[in-house]
């Protein structure tokens, strides 16, 4: 008897699966580690390779969770200013559906903060004062200031952008990313997730946004965690060094190639990929998040928080960290944007917990030669309303959300340099030039991939699927 089925023998292969899941932190594994791995094969096949010569070669998505307030950060509307308190117009507000937080309201008065704007660099680009850092970089921004979603509360909304659905169960974009390209970096997770927080109180975050849906789970978000254990259970159990490690993974494999004979479950093979990248995790991770030996300048540039585990600048700067070391879709969520009420004094504080740090981020990635091959993408999931839901005072007032236009930016790789495209009307509650739905967003990312999203597809249950379902069109005007 080999030493396999020895093993076999003496332990069921249910309750070791059971016992050395914990170990190896599968659960929170989610990295392509062979892009020519071979799936069901009634599935279409990742692409591999891209459809046509990317633009970019990495993502870096910003997102800031609860939706930051376009009209106080950068779509100037002097409009409300000067109506300020007045009714909206019924004429501009329409039939639009209304959250169940505003829709009794009898009166929509129109609301503008204490905030200034200005035009800034050759672009003239309008930024306000909330926002200083960015206008350093003004020049190097591609304004999209016409996106607009169907869906009017956060969870269906950020689900949404996330998974191109607004029902659960869909694969986030980072998933279909590793899913149709690869891994640029085999020690890495192709799709890594950090989380931060500018303010307590805000909408919660779910891992199904960054979750795998009906793609084989090796395709998952890899959740990095602030402190010492950045991935949990990594680490080997006490008593176990390396070499053994190794051949228990190797007996695990054998047995998992076993069953895989009889079963065919694609599932098999990529619970073992997950098995051997926490393998190889456990020497590539600690090094690419150790921050002990960036010099001084670089904390200076994003910050003092760039020293505090879990902040947002901290995210930054590792976000930076991970695109040098080819993660190809790179996932930043900050929580505090939801701003119903004491909007005045809560956006300043989100406000001051990104800017820094994003434009730090820009100019470290274009400092290292790494911003023209990557993207790097900031907004939220949709906009606020004009008007000000409840009591309205100079001082203090709220926003409800806004699902018919709002302000994202984009910088680097294949997008243009310094313009603003799209345009709202002077109320800043319509589109009335240039609309970029979701849709056509997450078909433009992927193209900057260089991914056709028509072809990209995943057969489940009988049908076809895509990041972008049956819609989406390229957004040409942003593409360099």
């Amino acid at each position: 008897m080999n030493d396999t089925e020895k093993i076999a023998s003496q332990i069921n292969r249910r309750e070791f699966l059971k016992g050395s899941v914990l170990g190896l932190g599968t659960v929170a594994l989610g990295s392509l580690l062979n892009p020519l791995n071979a799936f069901a094969s009634d599935d279409p096949k990742p692409i591999r390779t891209p459809h046509f010569a990317p633009k970019a070669k990495r993502v870096i998505y910003l997102f800031q969770s609860g939706a930051p307030s376009q009209l106080e950060l950068f779509d100037y509307k002097p409009k409300l200013r000067e109506m300020f308190g007045q009714e909206l117009p019924s004429s501009i507000r329409g039939n639009q559906r209304l959250t169940g937080m505003s829709s009794g309201q009898r009166s929509f008065p129109l609301a503008f903060g204490k905030f200034e704007f200005k035009q800034w660099g050759k672009s003239r680009a309008w930024i306000s004062d909330l926002l200083p850092y960015h206008t350093q970089i003004a020049d190097d921004l591609c304004f999209i200031k016409s996106m607009y979603t169907e869906a009017i509360n956060h969870d269906p909304a950020v689900t949404f952008v996330q998974t191109g659905s607004q029902q659960a169960g869909r694969p986030s974009f980072g998933s279909w990313v590793s899913y149709g390209l690869g891994s640029d970096n085999q020690n890495l997770p192709t799709f890594v997730v950090l989380l931060s927080r500018g303010r307590e109180g805000d909408q919660p975050l779910y891992a199904k946004l960054w979750g795998n849906g009906f793609l084989p789970s090796e395709h998952q978000g890899v959740l990095f965690r602030s402190g010492k254990d950045p991935v949990l259970y990594l680490n080997d159990p006490s008593g176990m060094d390396r070499a053994s490690r190794r051949r228990m993974l190797d007996y695990l494999s054998e047995l998992h190639q076993e069953q895989y004979k009889h079963t065919t479950d694609p599932e098999i093979n990529s619970r073992i990929n997950q098995y051997e990248m926490a393998y190889r995790m456990q020497m590539s991770v600690p090094e690419t998040l150790d921050i002990s030996k960036e010099p001084d300048y670089i904390f200076d540039m994003y910050g003092p928080d760039s020293r505090k585990p879990g902040t947002f600048a901290y995210n930054c700067l590792l976000a930076r960290k991970l695109a040098e070391k080819d993660v190809k879709f790179i996932q930043l969520y900050h929580q505090g944007w939801d701003q119903h009420g004491n909007l005045p004094n809560d956006i300043k504080v989100m406000a001051k917990s990104v800017d820094q740090a994003s434009v730090a981020l820009i100019k470290d990635l274009k400092m290292r030669g790494l911003l023209d091959e990557t993207l790097v993408i900031w907004g939220g999931e949709f906009g606020r309303t004009n008007y000000s839901q409840g009591k309205l005072t100079p001082e203090n007032y709220g926003r409800d959300h806004h699902p018919r236009c709002f302000t994202i930016w984009m910088a680097g790789a294949g997008v243009k340099k310094g313009i603003t495209y799209g345009q709202t009307d002077d109320f800043g509650y319509n589109i009335v030039k240039d609309g970029v739905h979701v849709h056509d967003f997450q078909a433009t990312v992927m193209n900057l991939l260089g991914v056709d999203h028509e072809k990209m597809v995943f057969k489940f249950q009988g049908r076809r699927y895509r990041l972008t379902d049956v819609h989406g069109s390229l957004v040409k005007g942003i593409i360099a």
